[in-house]
């Protein structure tokens, strides 16, 4: 006889109690943000020769500093997925197929059609947006995606698989956005030259240094203590550090780009307004279609942000190294993650307060 089902639809006083559960530092997590903005903004404003020190030793094409706060923020994420449990991921092919259309398909194309209606006269900015468009998540998307309480486990796996398709097929799409669909349409294309070993190595870098640090802490913790000890008293130790590193990373950022965002603010906003428009419809249209598919909140919440989330260090490392360091390309692509932080942070309120429009199949 089959199991009886059931169906639950969280409330608004649901969703409150998980708001109210988080930490003070996740709670008030906008707030830090801000004050980091700011904070960088001020230190790039008051020390102008700060950049120049900060760009002066590179990871992958990524300042050190910014490196090491991208490691230390995804290295406690990545601590928390059950790696045993990621095999139902895989088999879940409705969310997989799905991801992969939005990610490699859909997501791509809305940014090149934003790019085209908002920057058709600046073409420098046009080409470093596409760019970002390009340039799938794989890092600070794991923070959104646990703070919204999205499934761990199928962030890991979606995020895996960005990072495999964005060796393969970032330089493709490139070539094809750039060159290939412009010339279709009768629109100015741009040559453009991707290397294959740059993305390769910023992908082995940004996720695979955190992901085999993340999987050994928890294979070795189970495997001491076990999976109760591991959870209840070593994960909450070294949980905040995800934030900490956020944080710092953000005011690196802000700092390194500050003199360059002040002294062009008209064109940060003309970059800005297609990116606030692409996180927005890009978010929502992946959380209307996975409650369409039946995936549920967790894992449709991860969908959401895989999809909205881009991945600036390749970006921008990307842009630095085909146009130069003071390229429009390059601009734009250090206003992709300072318009995405503080929208996806945002967003993460929007997806808790979103669970009360999705039900849940108890046997």
């Amino acid at each position: 006889m089959s199991p009886v089902e059931t169906r639950t639809s969280p409330d608004a006083a649901e969703t409150a109690h998980v708001v109210a559960k988080l930490s003070v530092l996740d709670r008030f997590l906008p707030v830090w943000i801000l004050a980091a903005m700011a904070l960088g903004l001020g230190l790039g404003a008051v020390v102008p020769q700060l950049g120049a020190a900060l760009e002066s030793v590179q990871i992958a094409g990524v300042s050190l500093p910014i490196a090491i706060g991208l490691l230390v923020m995804m290295y406690p994420v990545l601590a928390k997925v059950r790696y045993n449990e990621t095999q139902r991921v895989i088999g879940d092919k409705k969310l997989m197929v799905t991801s992969l259309v939005i990610n490699w398909v859909l997501a791509p194309a809305f940014m090149f059609i934003l790019a085209w209606i908002f920057l058709a006269d600046l073409p420098e900015y046009r080409t470093g947006l596409i760019i970002v468009g390009l340039a799938r998540c794989i890092a600070m998307v794991l923070i959104w995606n646990d703070l919204a309480c999205g499934d761990r486990e199928a962030a890991a796996v979606l995020v895996a698989i960005n990072s495999v398709f964005q060796v393969f097929m970032f330089g493709v799409l490139g070539w094809f956005y750039l060159q290939v669909l412009p010339g279709w349409l009768g629109l100015p294309t741009t040559s453009a030259e991707f290397s294959v070993w740059a993305i390769t190595v910023s992908v082995l870098v940004f996720l695979g240094i955190p992901l085999v640090a993340g999987y050994l802490t928890r294979t070795l913790g189970e495997r001491v203590r076990g999976r109760a000890y591991y959870e209840e008293r070593v994960l909450p130790k070294i949980g905040p550090f995800a934030l900490y590193g956020l944080l710092f990373t953000i005011v690196v950022l802000f700092a390194l780009q500050g003199e360059q965002i002040m002294a062009q603010p008209l064109d940060v906003a003309r970059i800005a307004a297609p990116l606030v428009i692409y996180f927005l419809v890009t978010f929502g249209a992946s959380m209307l279609i996975g409650r369409a598919l039946g995936l549920g909140y967790a894992r449709t919440t991860t969908l959401a942000f895989t999809a909205s989330g881009n991945n600036f260090e390749l970006a921008i490392a990307v842009a630095i190294a085909t146009f130069g360091a003071t390229s429009g390309q390059a601009l734009a692509g250090v206003v992709g993650p300072l318009i995405e932080v503080p929208i996806l942070v945002a967003l993460v309120y929007v997806a808790l307060w979103a669970r009360q429009f999705f039900t849940t199949r108890t046997p």
